[in-house]
């Protein structure tokens, strides 16, 4: 059956807050990732993101994203899982710009898209009479994909590995500013809150919904839902603040560090340095 409005809605809301606690179970698992230290892997995953920045050569970039690869199957993580989570976004965002480089940029050309009489010339705008792909676009194209692929994998690893608090733990360790980080771990912790306060409205409307009704209905409805979920972040918020005020906040979050450089995690850094030592001579 056609889903309404409403029942689309719902289901995006439940798979989105299925997927934030599945994609949570991950850091919990006996994998490679896993055993480093959480400072060590913020700075190792850091230093391969650059390194992934500055390539300049499509082989190197293969190979980088080859080695997430490897590096999500040590981390027991579900390769499909891993490729299909970072594969999702890529043709949004770095489509938009490769593809127009296929075209723009100037080189030996590969294969005729289009075929005029004769060029075509609009104001300040003009088509040439043959639209081409060119082997240097195929090439700028193909670089930018992989490098934001690979780029994109690194985060999400580091992201699937690492439980959030001990990432914001590690990053206030390596001096990232405190208010920052407090910011992050609010947000982060309130939409997981207000994601279900969503689903719960959805699911009240559903569950009272006999019969079909209007789309325009349905809009006048979800905009006065959005009315009273702003109005209830506005009271949670002066509420949280006040109860932290309450117990005691001084505005200087107080994390316990409790992390320790292993063997593993020095093993590691050397692995990674020189990684990163061979691609940067590599050009």
């Amino acid at each position: 059956m056609k889903k309404d409005f409403v029942a689309k809605t719902l289901a995006e809301t439940s798979s989105a807050i299925q997927n934030s606690v599945f994609a949570g179970g991950f850091a919990d698992r006996d994998g490679l990732m896993q055993r480093l230290d959480p400072r060590i892997r913020i700075v190792s995953l850091l230093a391969l993101l650059i390194v992934t920045g500055l390539a300049r050569d499509i082989g190197v970039l293969c190979a980088l994203y080859g080695l997430t690869l490897v590096m999500a199957v040590f981390s027991r993580l579900p390769l499909f899982f891993f490729i299909k989570r970072v594969w999702a976004f890529i043709p949004i965002f770095a489509g938009i710009i490769a593809i127009p480089a296929l075209f723009i940029t100037p080189g030996h050309p590969v294969f005729t898209v289009l075929s005029f009489a004769s060029p075509h010339h609009f104001g300040p705008f003009s088509i040439p009479k043959e639209i081409v792909i060119t082997a240097q676009g195929a090439a700028s194209a193909a670089m930018l994909v992989m490098r934001v692929a690979t780029s994109v994998s690194f985060g999400v690893l580091l992201v699937l590995t690492t439980r959030w608090e001990k990432l914001l733990k590690a990053l206030c360790v390596l001096r990232m500013p405190e208010i920052l980080i407090l910011i992050l771990a609010m947000t982060y912790r309130y939409i997981q809150l207000f994601m279900r306060t969503v689903e719960g409205m959805f699911l009240a409307r559903k569950s009272r919904q006999i019969s079909d009704v209007k789309l325009t209905e349905d809009h006048g409805w979800l905009a006065s839902r959005l009315g009273v979920l702003v109005g209830k972040s506005y009271r949670m918020s002066n509420d949280v603040h006040l109860a932290m005020i309450s117990r005691g906040w001084s505005e200087n979050p107080r994390l316990m560090n409790d992390f320790k450089i292993r063997r593993i995690d020095r093993l590691w850094l050397a692995l990674t340095a020189t990684l990163v030592f061979l691609v940067t001579i590599s050009g």
